[in-house]
Formats: structure tokens, C-alpha cells, sequence
């Protein structure tokens, strides 16, 4: 028990170091090796959970490829860009976001209609940052340069940085709400275009954005967990040709409007779990969408430190329940449990809450496969020594004896009233045999003689219960009463006087050898005889003493084998085997007579 405990305290100790290493960068919010798993793993809960409904208060503007094949805005100059945000301005939008780095200067005229354009209504545009490895995972973005707007249109308009956090496969993952600039801290261009729309300052604590009475949860560097809507379009999306075309007919009041390029033949796109091919300026609608009414996903401080608990204590319990139990109960049991918490992870994504599911797989995990194969190992090895302590053990009890033991560690622990057939074999001859051979030669020879005569037992369904000396006790139908169990018997009794005749002359004794039998059918008491530490099974009762005296009548009656009437009545009509001739006997030690029949050989 101590050793087990101690075994336990290790292990427990063991696992939850191993959780808590791998669980550091996850707390910290850096990148770390099992970031594939996890994006994968979220990857398919966005998939398996499906597209959802954007708020509708957000609407793109697409410069689609209709748009660059009639009034190209990007090669044409700024001129057709300002009549775009015009139109914007002229279909009722409360606010446009313009998701297109103005860091060049242009024909002077158009760069000036497009600032014109840009002051006539709330407008943000985008700034672009580049980033320092060294600076990922260690609080906000830390940038080492930006493409900011010309003067002339950041004059007209508020700026925001369009960078995004995307994970190893290029996937958006988070959006960063404030970048540290050069020129300092500066808001994001979802952020900015969230706070113009509606009307509210951005308040930041350490996991939370407050947007009026909305409150947005943060992750580590003040980044805000980005969950994707669907594929494109799935914000409503209008081609700028159209609302040219259309002037007066579109009606965007009320809506922030995000206008960026979905041109097929431009960069700016994004592989996601829903589209392979998704355009930045449908991230940022995203971004903006959660920020004013959208479905948010947290992952903040508190997600994190949840992950980080659950994950050391399932490596716990997964790892110590896999050691200490047998491995048919503990695996399971351990999966389970590890099977339960990932399915919590699974529903707490429908409700928005971004649990990761790839550290509590590796935390626990990990140590369940190993506690596994240990386990493994030791039983394999424990069942290897109760394997020889059964082949041990068959040594000194009957194998069937010694199988039926194994299996059963608690058989005849409670003693059992049986109807067995008994029989009593005892040598004739030897007494004056065995001084002829002398100790060892005596001791050698007795073993031939117990080898057959517990072969023909086991050959007969008998089991031999005792060896003594140059006798034996068997029983027949212990295990498999059967009708046959006295037949089985008298042949048996037949099978061993041939035998051990045929042993004498192969020994070339000079004195004849030969054996006698005795064969009853009784209740008998079946149980453990001995004290707790050393036991013996064994049978007793007026059954079995009964059978013990057969020998001595059987002696008188010059025949080899002696059964009572009780067991004769057992054998088929007509005796498979005829009686030589029978008796009444009074047995010594017991009150009356009893029938006897005999046979001769």
C-alpha cells in the first residue's frame, strides 16, 4: 500500500510538471509546437459549428473584378476612388473604411478629390506595419516601421493599421486592437472603424475592450480572437460598379461600410476553414462586424488559465489512474475522463468560448500512452509470474485444481456439500518391494506409478485430490457432474490395475505387484482445509471414510476393485463391466451393513 502511494505521489508529480511545460507558452500567448494541432483542432470546430449571421450593420464595398475591368480605381488614378466613397457617402453610409494603403502620392487632382472625398464623411483608412519576430507573443504588437497615408489623407480621415495575426497556415486568427508605433500607441483599423461608427471611445483593460455598453474580450497583446463568419460574401457584399451604376437606388443608411479589393488578380487573401481563397477586406469586415454586434470568441486570461489548470490536472489523473489500475479499467477510465473534458472544450466553442482542445490532448495525452504501455509491461510481466506460479502450483495440486484456482483466487473459500464419485487406490506388494529397492529406488518408482495413474484420472475427467505414499484419493465429476462421472470411475480403476501390473514386470520385480480400489458415491464436504497461510482442498465426511475401509474389504474378498451399492446403482443396466461377485459387509467404524460388489483382475 505505501509503495503505492508513493508510486502515485510520483507519478502525480511527474505529470504535472510535464502539463505545466507545455502548457507555458499557451499561458504567455507565445507560439509553440503544438500550435498546427491547435489550429487544425479550431479549424474543424468552425467548420463542424458552420457559418453565422455577420451583423448586418456592416456592409463591403468591393472593388471586385467587375470594378477594375470598367473604372479601375487602382490604375486610373484616385479620381474614380474618390466618386466611389462618394457614392458611399450619397447611399446613406454612417461611416466608410477604406481598406487600401494610400502611402503613395498620385495625380495631384485626384489625390485632392479623393481627400475631399475622404472629409465629407467619417472615414478611416489604413496604415500597414512590419514586425519584429522577437516582438510576437510579448504583449501589444511592437512594430519597427509603418506604411502610413499621405498627409493629405490622413489629414481628411483617421488612420488604422490593417495588420492581422494569422496562424501557422496563413489563417487569420486574432486581430491586434492597438499596434506600438514609432509615432506610439495607435489603434487598429477594425477598432477605429468600430469606434467611429459608434460613437463610443475605446476603453482597453488587460483581457477586455470596451465599446459603450459592449464589452470585447481580449487574448494576450490585447488581440482580439477572430471568429470567422464563412466563406466569401457571407457579409453582405456590394461591387462598387454596382453602387456606381446604381446611384440613388442602393441605400446604405445607417451601415459602416469597409471598401477593399476582392479582385481575383490581386493579393491580399487569406486560406480559411471555410474558403481557401478569402480576401483581407472580408477579415476586416469580420473584425468590424464582432466589434459593434457580431458573435464574439474568448479567449482572454481567464480562458487561458482555465486551459492551464485543466490541462495539469487531467495529465494528473490520466496518468496516475492509467498506472495504478489494471489496464482494462484504468485506460479506459482515463480516456474518458480525457474524452469528457474535450467534449466540454467541443460545446464551449458553440458558445463562443475558445478552449484549446490541442494542450489537454498532449498534456494528457502523452502521459496516458506511456502510463499505458507501463502498465502494460507490468502486467505482462505479472502475468508471466502468475503464469509459473500456476505451472508451480500444478505441481502440488491437481492442474485442473490449479486452473480452476487462477481463475477463481476465492473457489471453495466458503466449503460445498457435493454427490461425488470417490475413489481410494492403494498398492498391493509394495511393502515388500520397496525394501528390495530401498529408499531412493522406492521414491523413483512411486512417481511412475503417481505419473499414470494422474494421467488416467485426467483422461477419465477424475481429478486426484491427494497422493499418500503408494495410495491416492481421487474424486470424478467435480467440475462436470455428469452421468458418466461412475462409469468414468470403474474404468478408471480398471485402466490402473492393468497398468500398474504391467509397471511391475516392466520393473522385473520379483514379488508381484498389483493394486486395490474402492469406489463410492456420497455427499462429501468440498473445502480448504488448513489455516490462512497454508491451505489444502480437500474432501471429507462419512462418504469418504466409507470408501477409505473398501480397501481392507476388499482385501479379505481377494478382489481388486470394491464399490458400494450406491455407486453400482449409478452405472447403466446392464454393468458396462460384470461384478465377479457381491457381498454384505459390515464396515468397521460405522453402524450397520452395506451391499458391496466386487470385480476380479
Amino acid at each position: 500500500m505505501r509503495r503505492r502511494l508513493v508510486l502515485g505521489v510520483v507519478a502525480a508529480i511527474s505529470a504535472a510538471i510535464w502539463a505545466a511545460m507545455i502548457a507555458a507558452p499557451h499561458r504567455a500567448g507565445q507560439s509553440s509546437i503544438l500550435d498546427p494541432l491547435e489550429t487544425a483542432l479550431t479549424n474543424f470546430r468552425l467548420s463542424a459549428f458552420g457559418a453565422i449571421e455577420p451583423d448586418n450593420r456592416v456592409v463591403i464595398v468591393a472593388i471586385d473584378d467587375t470594378t477594375l475591368t470598367t473604372a479601375n480605381p487602382l490604375a486610373q488614378g484616385r479620381r474614380n476612388l474618390a466618386d466611389i466613397i462618394d457614392a458611399i457617402r450619397t447611399a446613406g453610409a454612417s461611416v466608410a473604411a477604406v481598406d487600401i494603403l494610400l502611402t503613395d502620392k498620385g495625380n495631384a487632382a485626384g489625390d485632392t478629390a479623393l481627400a475631399e472625398a475622404l472629409g465629407k464623411l467619417p472615414t478611416v483608412i489604413a496604415a500597414a506595419g512590419t514586425f519584429s519576430p522577437a516582438s510576437r507573443g510579448r504583449g501589444v504588437p511592437l512594430t519597427q516601421d509603418v506604411l502610413w497615408p499621405q498627409p493629405l489623407f490622413s489629414d481628411a480621415a483617421d488612420v488604422g493599421i490593417v495588420n492581422i495575426s494569422t496562424d501557422h497556415s496563413g489563417s487569420p486568427q486574432h486581430v491586434p486592437m492597438v499596434f506600438m508605433t514609432p509615432k506610439g500607441l495607435q489603434p487598429s483599423f477594425a477598432a477605429q472603424t468600430a469606434a467611429l461608427f459608434t460613437g463610443e471611445s475605446l476603453e482597453f483593460a488587460s483581457d477586455a475592450l470596451t465599446l459603450g455598453h459592449r464589452v470585447i474580450p481580449l487574448d494576450k497583446g490585447l488581440q482580439m480572437p477572430l471568429r470567422l463568419v464563412g466563406p466569401t460574401a457571407t457579409v453582405t457584399t456590394i461591387s462598387a460598379m454596382d453602387l456606381l451604376r446604381e446611384a440613388g437606388q442602393i441605400n446604405l443608411t445607417g451601415k459602416a461600410v469597409i471598401l477593399g479589393v476582392t479582385a481575383t488578380a490581386l493579393w491580399d487573401r487569406f486560406p480559411t476553414p471555410f474558403d481557401p481563397d478569402l480576401p483581407g477586406v472580408e477579415v476586416m469586415a469580420t473584425a468590424v462586424s464582432q466589434l459593434v454586434g457580431g458573435e464574439v470568441l474568448r479567449r482572454d486570461d481567464m480562458i487561458r488559465h482555465i486551459d492551464v489548470v485543466s490541462a495539469v490536472l487531467l495529465a494528473v489523473i490520466c496518468f496516475v489512474t492509467a498506472l495504478l489500475l489494471p489496464l482494462s479499467i484504468g485506460v479506459p477510465l482515463a480516456a474518458g475522463v480525457l474524452a469528457l473534458w474535450l467534449a466540454v472544450v467541443w460545446l464551449a466553442f458553440g458558445f463562443g468560448v475558445w478552449l484549446s482542445a490541442a494542450l489537454p490532448l498532449a498534456s494528457a495525452g502523452v502521459p496516458l500512452a506511456v502510463a499505458a504501455m507501463l502498465r502494460y509491461a507490468h502486467e505482462k510481466r505479472r502475468a508471466a509470474q502468475s503464469d509459473r506460479a500456476v505451472m508451480a502450483l500444478k505441481k502440488f495440486q491437481s492442474p485442473a485444481l490449479a486452473d480452476r484456482i487462477a481463475e477463481n483466487p476465492e473457489f471453495l473459500l466458503v466449503p460445498e456439500t457435493r454427490e461425488l464419485v470417490v475413489s481410494f487406490v492403494d498398492l498391493t506388494g509394495f511393502t515388500q518391494i520397496s525394501q528390495d529397492l530401498g529408499p531412493e529406488e522406492s521414491e523413483a518408482f512411486l512417481k511412475k506409478f503417481h505419473t499414470f495413474l494422474e494421467q488416467i484420472a485426467e483422461e477419465r475427467e477424475g481429478v486426484v485430490l491427494n497422493f499418500m505414499g503408494d495410495g491416492a484419493l481421487l474424486v470424478f465429476g467435480l467440475f462436470d457432474p455428469s452421468e458418466d462421472s461412475a462409469a468414468n470411475a470403474l474404468q478408471a480403476a480398471i485402466d490402473i490395475a492393468h497398468q500398474t501390473r504391467a509397471l511391475g514386470r516392466a520393473e522385473g520385480f520379483t514379488h508381484p505387484l498389483g493394486c486395490r480400489t474402492g469406489l463410492h458415491r456420497g455427499a462429501v464436504v468440498l473445502s480448504r482445509m488448513g489455516s490462512d497461510r497454508q491451505q489444502q482442498l480437500t474432501i471429507t465426511g462419512d462418504s469418504v471414510n466409507l470408501c477409505s475401509r473398501l480397501l481392507e474389504i476388499a482385501k479379505v474378498e481377494s478382489a481388486t476393485i470394491a464399490a458400494t451399492s450406491d455407486f453400482v446403482s449409478c452405472l447403466k443396466d446392464p454393468l458396462p463391466i460384470p461384478t465377479s461377485h457381491s457381498a454384505i459387509h459390515s464396515v468397521r467404524g460405522r453402524f450397520g451393513e452395506v451391499t458391496l460388489y466386487f470385480w476380479q483382475f
